[in-house]
């Protein structure tokens, strides 16, 4: 198994170089960069920007760039944000927590509500809880996320019962630990509900799928046939099987949880990095979306590491060689 996980980190250098290039490549070719605004801005003195050129090398060939990126990235310092004018590592440092917050809460409420009600609507097959429970996972998939959000929000307003937006109270500073998580808590229920409510509906709808096929297998029916007691047969058997698939998709659903929540967080005023991204590219703050790209990339072969870790440990047939 160590020698599986070292490969595996081994392999993440090659891929993390090609797709660094790759995205280095298209931003480069897009037409103009940020530093036109700069030169737009009157403000703006030419020292200033021969020393941004000078200093990142902006005046050079874009394969000279790259590499003086990647050769900074190298000593951990990822570049200077043109946009926000202040470095990027600080930047994306404080937007990755809150999105690190957000995305972590509605994960994990999403995934075990999913596979709870999903082995509940398999078990009760063709039944009043069943037809409920596939309206609300249909309704979950059909309802855009953008929408529900602007839905809570109007709740939000005319109720006053949540947070409208961001992720603090003003008066967050002077609260004692204890009432700042209250805050930080409260703040998040409704983004999360949003980014939870279409994730869960998917994965109940896909492990009641699953455990209905492994319910209809030989061995179930052998095991029933032996005198098991049928919480045996479901529990130890049964769902043990069918959550296979969902453990490869648990790897895949761990590298978006960084950049997964742009709208929402837009919506929401939510001070996360989706939307630090997602102005860096309508800006072409190249070294912020850089470092992005450089976190996800980390993220997805990561998270489909612990994915693959994790099938092995469930189903002991699969063995890492």
């Amino acid at each position: 198994m160590l020698r599986y996980i070292a490969r595996r980190l081994i392999i993440m250098i090659p891929e993390l170089f090609i797709i660094t290039f790759i995205v280095f490549t298209i931003m480069y070719a897009a037409p103009g960069d940020f530093l036109d605004q700069y030169r737009l801005d009157p403000s703006v003195s030419q020292e200033f920007l021969d020393h941004l050129s000078k200093q990142y090398g902006l005046d050079k060939p874009m394969i000279t760039q790259y590499f003086l990126w990647l050769k900074q990235v190298l000593k951990g310092d990822f570049g200077y944000s043109f946009y926000y004018r202040r470095p990027v590592t600080g930047l994306i440092g404080e937007r990755v927590l809150a999105t690190l917050i957000l995305s972590l809460y509605s994960f994990v409420i999403s995934w075990i509500v999913g596979i709870i009600l999903g082995v509940v609507s398999a078990l009760k097959k063709y039944t009043f809880w069943d037809k409920f429970l596939t309206v609300i996972a249909f309704s979950g998939i059909a309802v855009p996320g953008f929408f529900l959000a602007l839905l809570l929000l109007y709740f939000a307003a005319k109720t006053g019962w949540f947070p409208v937006a961001g992720m603090y109270d003003v008066n967050h500073g002077r609260m004692s630990v204890w009432q700042g998580f209250k805050d930080i808590f409260w703040h998040l229920q409704l983004p999360a509900f949003t980014l939870s409510f279409g994730a869960f509906a998917g994965l109940m709808r896909y492990m009641r799928g699953t455990l209905l096929d492994v319910l209809n297998e030989d061995y179930v029916e052998f095991a029933r046939a032996k005198g098991m007691p049928e919480r045996v047969v479901i529990y130890k058997h049964a769902v043990r099987n069918a959550i296979n698939p969902l453990v490869t998709m648990f790897g895949y659903s761990l590298s978006g949880l960084l950049g997964g929540a742009v709208i929402t967080e837009t919506i929401f005023s939510w001070p996360g990095l989706g939307r630090l991204v997602y102005q860096a590219f309508i800006q072409q703050d190249i070294y912020v979306v850089m470092a992005s790209i450089v976190i996800s990339v980390i993220m997805l072969i990561a998270g489909n590491l612990v994915g693959d870790i994790l099938l092995a440990a469930v189903d002991p047939r699969i063995r890492l060689e």
